[in-house]
């Protein structure tokens, strides 16, 4: 490599990218034939950058502690050359210069250190590693830093690797006879410290861990325990005060974790505090999960106990339970700021997977600004009745002891919420309300100072959005008792008003709760721990329950029973069945969730023609129709909205083939295949079936099939084409104005017989193309 002598002809690098290392540069050899070092130039403000790069670098991770430095004031050279440096740092890798290690001489030690947060490692851990680079910000031009890397490999004098995966020796003292710690294996045992696991469970589980990558002897297994011992130690000893000061405690958490930051804006005059977190792991789960399917919003968290509010954005896993991907520290919903973080979070995620799209944003607050949601995510919006049934049904039973009231106030509040779609006057129904319960003071006083102000907002979102389902609705609910238990904690009250509190509870216990639960259920390990997972919601308890178990009132249907599966001598009793606002006896109910009870009830109801379908379906089949009576005009766009309307004919007819099939083979071998997505190959049929063969009552018959993989690949089929075509609001608009329309016919008989499937199937669709819904 040719050697230069001027750096005034050096090109400035700038890579693109939050970190960058010494991997991203192109280097010059820079200085003469007796001695020269490899040298780059970059901006001086991408410095810190380039350090962090490089101390995540996967051969050899480690931290550079500043070895030496020095400054000079601008204006203090009249002659200088093109290399002088206004400000000099010398920067050293931490497992050096000294070695410590077996057979390694103590070298030197450095006459001073500066006063820094880089600071090198503990004596003990360094391995004599003689990386180093040299940091010069240029006296001619400030605006630029030249790197000087004296020696870029880590190795010892002799040349040889001293840490990092490369070492075969691992690192430390003793480090032929230490083992190799994956960050999988310290993930688990920190996990299973916080959440307070016996240490011989802990040591057990984490050994197994190690010998997943080596062998296992006395000496392994003794060091093992003075590792889990340690780092029990240090985890116990962790303060969340890393200042007295709030504010000054929460900025150098910021300044330690800004991998797990994706916006951070402090307290001004005209500011309000906002702290987004995001782990890498989270941000993992929210591609993984999130992609293609509905993000939710557990929006108002500690609105009254917390100095800042939490907002936890949720993504639902593979059983459909609600997994906290990014929290959000703050106590502003105004649009700005709404906006400002929402899109740090999406440009984060597209900056790993550029691809990335949400389907639907599901909210459960009214007062939530929908704008941003629209203009950044581009998504239909759902609402979520989890919240207000959960607040109502909670002050009901605190405020009125009599059962018999509980349970018609409790009814009469669903029927002025389900009269959104009915044309009752709202305000007559309050009136009535009021005067039925007017001995109720208590509860009738938090009503009216609570609710009856923004009553008629929270209805016009229910009734304008589309409502969302109540498995949805109960993961939330549990992802909001489950936190609510972790933070609520009696011997943390006093620290309820400590923002630095607030994320250290979040980002070790209840992040290391979830990760453990995710990977006892991929790894089918911590038997126990998958159990409560999968149990952890009120939906997937009610699937435990057998349909024998739920016996209905025969004269009324007023009421239904429910066997105890753990006390067949128990029965619980739902009043108002087939009703998101039912009530039950049991003591998870009465404490304001959505019980188990409920949901098997509900679920056994939608089969009964007699009980009315659930909301989420009145809202879906309220929206249908008023999208069916748009007027039409003789356009283009009719043409267009024409063409797409009967492919969505083609995929109801496919349904109705698929079902009446023995064989699903000898159709799917009709179908040819389309490639709609990258890594994705899905059917599209042909119209080979007519409408007459397409009736009401074989959709509804393959609604009820027990044949679930059959169901779940016809779901798929219907909705190939939706999830892939043009999601811009203009073509969106024209389906709205004309598709519906043009396809009378279809959904007329759909909509009139109240068929699920279809319905269901159609606001999937819907959910994948445009923001209309919403």
């Amino acid at each position: 490599m040719e050697i230069i002598e001027s750096i005034d002809n050096l090109p400035v690098q700038d890579p693109p990218g939050e970190d960058f290392y010494s991997a991203d540069l192109d280097w010059v050899k820079f200085g003469s034939a007796d001695r020269c070092d490899d040298v780059a130039l970059i901006p001086y403000d991408r410095v810190d950058a380039f350090i962090i790069g490089e101390c995540s670098n996967v051969q050899c991770p480690t931290r550079f502690h500043i070895e030496r430095g020095r400054k000079r004031a601008k204006g203090s050279l009249k002659q200088f050359k093109n290399d002088e440096y206004l400000e000099y740092r010398m920067y050293w890798c931490s497992f050096g210069p000294e070695n410590y290690g077996e057979g390694g001489g103590i070298l030197p030690s450095r006459r001073y250190r500066l006063n820094t947060r880089n600071r090198a490692a503990r004596p003990q851990s360094m391995r004599g590693c003689t990386c180093h680079f040299v940091v010069k910000r240029l006296y001619a031009r400030p605006s630029l830093a030249l790197l000087i890397y004296n020696e870029r490999r880590h190795v010892n004098k002799a040349g040889f690797v001293c840490h990092g995966p490369l070492d075969k020796d691992a690192i430390g003292p003793g480090a032929k006879k230490i083992p190799y710690v994956c960050s999988e294996v310290q993930q688990q045992t920190m996990s299973m410290i916080y959440l307070g696991i016996p240490e011989e469970n802990v040591l057990e589980k984490h050994i197994e861990g190690i010998q997943r990558y080596g062998g296992s002897d006395a000496r392994v297994k003794s060091l093992a325990s003075q590792y889990v011992q340690k780092l029990g130690m240090i985890i116990k000893r962790s303060t969340h005060e890393l200042d007295l000061d709030d504010q000054a405690s929460i900025r150098l958490w910021v300044e330690r974790n800004k991998k797990s930051i994706f916006f951070y804006r402090d307290t001004t005059e005209t500011d309000p505090f906002i702290l987004g977190i995001q782990t890498e792991w989270q941000l993992q789960q929210m591609i993984r999960f999130g992609h293609r399917n509905i993000i939710a919003a557990d929006s108002t968290f500690g609105i009254k106990r917390l100095k800042y509010p939490l907002c936890t954005l949720l993504v639902f896993d593979s059983r459909q339970h609600a997994l906290p991907v990014a929290w959000v520290i703050t106590r502003s919903i105004a649009k700005p700021d709404v906006a400002n973080w929402m899109k740090a979070l999406l440009d984060r995620v597209h900056s790993v997977d550029p691809g990335w799209k949400a389907n639907g944003f599901l909210i459960d607050d009214a007062v939530a600004e929908l704008d941003p949601i629209r203009e950044i995510f581009s998504c239909p919006i759902l609402f979520s009745l989890w919240r207000v049934r959960r607040s109502w049904l909670k002050h009901i039973v605190k405020k009125c002891t009599n059962i018999e009231v509980q349970r018609e106030m409790f009814k009469r509040l669903g029927q002025i919420v389900c009269s959104i779609w009915g044309g009752i006057d709202l305000a007559v129904a309050l009136e009535e309300f009021s005067l039925d319960f007017v001995d109720q003071t208590s509860f009738m006083q938090y009503f009216k100072d609570s609710w009856v102000p923004k009553i008629e907002m929270w209805l016009t979102s229910m009734k304008t959005l589309p409502l969302a389902s109540q498995e949805a609705s109960g993961a939330i609910e549990a992802y909001h008792v489950k936190l609510k238990t972790k933070l609520y904690d009696d011997s943390h009250l006093g620290s309820l008003q400590r923002v630095d509190w607030l994320v250290h509870k979040l980002t070790t216990e209840l992040h290391s709760s979830y990760w453990l639960d995710r990977y006892a259920d991929e790894s089918d390990s911590f038997l126990n721990v998958k159990e409560e997972y999968i149990a952890s919601t009120s939906w997937n308890r009610a699937l435990q329950i057998p349909d024998n178990s739920v016996t209905f009132d025969d004269k009324d249907r007023l009421f239904a029973k429910v066997v105890s599966q753990k006390d067949s001598s128990l029965m619980r009793v739902v009043w108002n069945p087939g009703s998101e606002f039912s009530h039950c006896d049991c003591e998870w109910s009465l404490q304001g969730n959505l019980c188990k009870h409920v949901i098997k009830v509900n679920m056994i109801c939608d089969n009964l023609q007699c009980y009315q379908s659930s909301m989420s379906f009145q809202s879906l089949k309220n929206i249908l129709i008023d999208l069916w009576k748009k007027p039409m005009d003789d356009s283009v766009a009719l043409d267009i909205s024409t063409a797409w309307t009967y492919q969505m004919l083609d995929q109801v007819q496919n349904l109705v083939r698929l079902n009446n099939s023995d064989d699903i083979g000898l159709v799917v071998n009709n179908m040819p295949l389309k490639w709609v997505a990258r890594k994705t190959r899905t059917p599209s049929g042909r119209q080979n079936l007519s409408l007459e063969n397409s009736t009401v009552s074989d959709i509804d018959i393959m609604w009820n099939l027990n044949e679930l993989g059959k169901l779940a690949f016809c779901r798929c089929t219907f909705t190939s084409f939706f999830w892939y075509t043009c999601n811009c609001g203009y073509c969106w608009n024209i389906l709205l104005t004309h598709g519906f329309a043009v396809g009378g016919a279809v959904f007329d008989a759909l909509i009139t017989a109240g068929s699920t499937l279809a319905l269901n199937l159609v606001f999937k669709c819907s959910l994948g193309t445009g923001n209309h819904f919403g």
